[in-house]
């Protein structure tokens, strides 16, 4: 018999740090731990934070290396019990110096597929707070200017008393099988103009909305396709804007014939596991457009969706 093993978690899974949640409530934490020699802060600058020549490790700063300019939170504390801060600048705002030649700005798309694995959950949660700290300043409710509080994971409006958290979006995206099992169905995306990518097919929860209830609509609508089967695989965040991606696997009603609704998803296809594995091949040697056709990269949840569905046994 061949052997089974559990299936790895999506990259941006991966779990970070220690957040040390019950710290944020300390007055004047994150100034106080400023002042700390072993303090060590993840810089970001819109999305991309700063990776080392390697790829896969993140290039921490000391506090002092960080100009004013910056947005400051605590994101937790690592194995050995140090303090790693958040400083984040907006994507038009100047960069922070990189500290060392070796280090560039990466973004997390880019890169969080390839980071080791504590590294690439401490991008996730950077990013992802980092994003929501520059972006909403702002009380929704009465348009006020908000207060940072909790060590960066709360804002606070001094005019109507609201208090903001980070928001996260939640989102289905699935894999689609042909009801055989011998077919992958992926669409291409109106916004990847000039790319001839194909991907899963993903959407947003609607209010009221199941997970279930979202798969089997966003399939639907953007490839006419009726579901059967669908099964939970893992969830992974990817702050673009604010999103928490559920990942399924689902088959494909028999008989359905897929389309592409031409509007977001301008092109759907079929494809056998061999030609999805060439693509894997062309991507893992960097040979963009070697199979004719791009999938999305290692970062990303869809890229573990169809490599699962690729390594199955047929």
């Amino acid at each position: 018999m061949p052997e089974h093993r559990a299936p790895e978690s999506p990259p941006l899974a991966r779990a970070g740090i220690d957040r040390a949640a019950d710290e944020r409530s300390v007055e004047g934490l994150v100034d106080l731990l400023r002042g700390e020699a072993a303090t060590r802060v993840v810089a970001v600058h819109g999305d991309r934070g700063l990776v080392e020549a390697s790829g896969s490790r993140l290039h921490l700063l000391a506090p002092d290396a960080v100009g004013e300019a910056a947005e400051w939170a605590f994101l937790g504390r690592d194995a050995q019990g140090a303090v790693v801060l958040l400083a984040v600048t907006a994507a038009d705002a100047e960069a922070p110096a990189a500290g060392e030649q070796a280090a560039r700005w990466r973004a997390l798309r880019e890169v969080g597929g390839a980071l080791d694995p504590i590294d690439a959950g401490l991008l996730v949660e950077a990013v992802s707070l980092g994003r929501w700290l520059v972006d909403a300043p702002y009380c929704s409710a009465c348009g006020a200017r908000t207060v940072v509080r909790a060590a960066g994971w709360a804002r606070h409006c001094p005019a109507c008393g609201r208090e903001h958290f980070p928001r996260t979006d939640p989102a289905v995206i699935v894999a689609v099988q042909s009801a055989d099992g011998e077919r992958l169905l992926l669409g291409k995306n109106a916004l990847w103009a000039g790319r001839n990518m194909y991907s899963t097919f993903a959407g947003f929860v609607e209010a009221g909305e199941s997970l279930e209830s979202t798969v089997a609509r966003e399939v639907l609508e953007e490839a006419g396709i009726a579901l059967t089967d669908v099964r939970y695989r893992g969830s992974q965040s990817w702050p673009y804007p604010r999103s928490l991606m559920l990942g399924f696997h689902a088959t494909a009603v028999p008989g359905a014939e897929a389309r592409g609704d031409g509007e977001e998803i301008v092109d759907v296809r079929w494809f056998a596991r061999d030609e999805l594995a060439e693509a894997f091949a062309a991507q893992a040697q960097d040979a963009a457009g070697g199979a004719g056709f791009a999938l999305p990269g290692p970062a990303s949840i869809a890229h573990r969706l169809i490599l699962d569905w690729v390594e199955r046994s047929a």
